[in-house]
């Protein structure tokens, strides 16, 4: 359970919007059953000492940016922060009423009320100690050969990783394993991926950065720390065995780059494969450990990291993997362990690498545990007090202009030929829009909490996560299926079932506001509506075709060029640097800044189009197309400690909040709206502003 990133992506959506096509008429007169007249951009936030043409960012912020300081138990803070708390809040409440009050065990509510009683009284969680995971230390201990530890790690797989709609490659256990349809045929197959490490990523353990070097000595300091809590002498002995290890299997690890690309990720192995390209587990015993047993067909999306951990797991001594085990089970649950092990926990992952001062207090980690294992049942709580019908059409009404205005610069576009212009079009038309909340919520059939222990209760929602990811194999692709929870603050992009998910969480401020002018609401909801939908068409979601399978529907030529822009947006972003020794990586961020850029463009479109040809009035001395483009750049108003900011550098594949609101310079009428003329910073000449849809 590690402390979460603040910063937080924004994916894709899925469906119940009706398709739009490049030339369909704007037929959303019966529109808004809400029409907002208020400001909607936060005039206090912006600084007019600012040129902004020079700093966009900070014209827009400035202010806030001085007035605000990051909480001492957060690493960012920004616009994402104030929506998440404000949702948090909205939730305590409402979990407070549920747990306050009788409920059937059995329900959803009551399987909230147990969760969240058992996971506030941290004395009664100090006074169990480490006996709810006694079992696990017996199996440990028990290993005796391959085959047995096979066996643990096949047993401790969790559906816990999603390379396709989060970009969420990070497992402690040693794979992570994701269902869905694969990328190369329709069956629905379980997917396996790399995983095993306690740092966030490969290049902490091989980077000779002094930054990484650091923390590599940090990460000792903590592992050591964790056996002494537990009682196990010889801490730095076994956290060196361990970091050895750890640097193995981050060595075997395949490199982001790979991770993130989906054509280089789709092959397909038969249980038969798994023996012959990657010998050393016992995999009969893994299998029929993980509950795989009778499944022949696999997606091996990460198969040279297969291959090298399943011969690290043959060729490394036993009793390094048995205090593997050991360190990391205490890791991962160290919020419903005694307070030592979480006190470690957080000076670790809290302090060193979110750089946070004080640890979030225990009603904020209750209500995290509660998203991340009852998420439907939380949102659905959520969705009742929080979200009506008339804010969801106004949400629809929205995503139909922006659906059409992305169809209409897909037909306008003169570099495709008439061929791969019509897959793409037919593309934007077949993507399904879910808005607020699913139709159907999980009920959590099969999942019983017995005990008190907040321990048992997590790993039991844990296993039974996984029996339903298990259920899926073999069965059609389901396009509604949600890959959030509805009171998330965030969007997604589903590839392989064309399809967006706009959870409610996102749509309040400072995203969206029924009561706030239509230009604030298309520059920050709007932008993000167009950014997901881009992501269908960004340098991984182009390779999916209208009907989610990953297939080729480009003309050479066009291909060629497609790649060329991307390769300019990747140079830009790589000129931006937050830190004298450390840039963005225009590579690694190049699909959400392709998102960013087209959509940003579609949904000025999409208001202008919204316009009916008048224009708007000024308000508080700001144009229209100015409160348009000031709400873009106060959607990413953010703050963050150098320590998560050189993290995110490293391996986040969004942009920091400064470069996404950046993206105006390539826009024309951002030029037009603030009079940015040659000589500001930002100023790029007509032929240097990229377009790529």
């Amino acid at each position: 359970m590690p402390y979460r990133d603040l910063v937080l992506p924004l994916l894709l959506v899925t469906g119940s919007v009706a398709a739009v096509t490049a030339c369909a008429p704007d037929t959303s007169e019966q529109v808004s059953p809400i029409q907002g007249t208020g400001v909607g951009i936060d005039i206090e936030a912006i600084d007019k000492s600012v040129d902004p043409g020079d700093d966009f960012f900070l014209y827009a912020n400035g202010n806030w940016l001085n007035a605000t300081q990051i909480p001492a138990d957060r690493s960012s803070t920004g616009s994402f922060l104030m929506a998440q708390e404000r949702a948090e809040e909205r939730l305590r409440t409402l979990v407070e009423e549920v747990a306050g009050t009788p409920q059937d065990d059995d329900t959803p509510e009551g399987m909230i009320a147990r969760y969240y009683t058992a996971f506030m009284d941290q004395h009664a969680i100090d006074r169990r100690g480490l006996r709810p995971m006694r079992d696990d230390f017996r199996r440990y201990a028990a290993i005796d050969d391959v085959a047995d530890l096979s066996r643990v790690l096949g047993r401790q797989m969790r559906a816990d990783v999603d390379p396709l709609n989060a970009t969420d490659f990070h497992t402690e256990n040693l794979f992570g394993l994701f269902v869905t349809r694969a990328l190369t045929e329709d069956s629905v197959v379980p997917y396996m991926l790399q995983g095993g490490l306690g740092l966030p990523s490969r290049e902490y353990y091989l980077s000779d950065s002094r930054d990484m070097v650091r923390i590599r000595r940090e990460y000792r300091d903590y592992i050591a720390r964790m056996f002494g809590t537990v009682g196990v002498k010889d801490g730095y002995a076994r956290a060196d065995r361990i970091i050895a290890l750890e640097t193995a299997i981050a060595r075997a690890h395949v490199p982001r780059e790979q991770s993130e690309d989906f054509t280089r990720s789709a092959t397909l192995w038969s249980r038969a494969d798994f023996a012959e390209y990657a010998p050393g587990i016992d995999w009969d015993a893994f299998f029929g450990a993980a509950s795989l047993g009778e499944q022949d067909r696999f997606a091996a999306y990460h198969a040279d990291g297969i291959a090298g951990l399943s011969a690290l797991v043959a060729g490394e001594p036993l009793d390094v993997w048995k205090d593997w085990l050991r360190f990391h089970r205490l890791s991962q649950y160290a919020d419903v362990l005694p307070s030592p092990v979480g006190r470690a926990h957080f000076d670790f992952y809290g302090r060193v690498l979110g750089g946070l001062d004080t640890r979030p207090d225990r009603e904020t980690l209750a209500i995290e545990a509660l998203g991340e294992n009852f998420g439907d049942a939380l949102g659905r709580l959520y969705v009742d007090r929080n979200f009506s019908a008339n804010q969801r059409r106004d949400i629809e009404i929205m995503v139909e202009r922006v659906k059409r205005a992305f169809a209409q610069r897909v037909g306008a576009l003169d570099w495709l030929d008439p061929a791969t212009r019509r897959e793409a079009l037919k593309k934007v038309a077949g993507i399904e829009v879910e808005i607020g909340y699913p139709d159907r919520y999980d009920r959590y059939d099969g999942l019983q909490l017995a005990g008190k222990s907040a321990y048992g209760m997590t790993v039991a929602a844990e296993r039974a996560a996984y029996r339903r990811a298990l259920a899926k194999i073999g069965k059609p692709l389901d396009r509604s299926e949600w890959w959030l929870s509805p009171h998330v603050v965030n969007a997604l992009n589903l590839p392989v079932q064309n399809a967006l998910n706009f959870p409610a969480g996102i749509l309040q401020r400072p995203f969206y506001d029924p009561e706030a002018d239509p230009a604030a609401n298309y520059g920050a909801i709007g932008a993000i509506i167009g950014h997901e939908i881009s992501h269908s068409f960004d340098n991984n979601g182009a390779a999916f075709d209208a009907d989610g399978r990953m297939r080729n529907w480009w003309g050479a030529a066009d291909a060629e060029e497609f790649r060329r822009r991307g390769q300019d947006l990747a140079e830009q972003y790589s000129r931006y640097r937050p830190f004298a020794d450390a840039a963005v990586d225009g590579q690694l961020t190049l699909g959400e800044n392709i998102a960013d850029l087209a959509g940003l463009a579609a949904a000025y479109d999409a208001y202008r189009a919204s316009l009916r040809g008048k224009e708007p009035p000024v308000i508080e001395g700001f144009t229209g197309d100015q409160r348009f483009f000031i709400a873009y750049a106060q959607a990413w108003a953010t703050k963050t400690r150098d320590a998560r900011l050189r993290a995110q550098l490293a391996t986040d594949g969004h942009a920091p909040g400064r470069y996404r609101a950046a993206t105006v310079r390539n826009l024309d009428a951002w030029y037009r709206a603030f009079d940015v003329e040659e000589g500001d910073a930002l100023y790029l000449a007509p032929e240097d502003r990229i377009t790529i849809w």
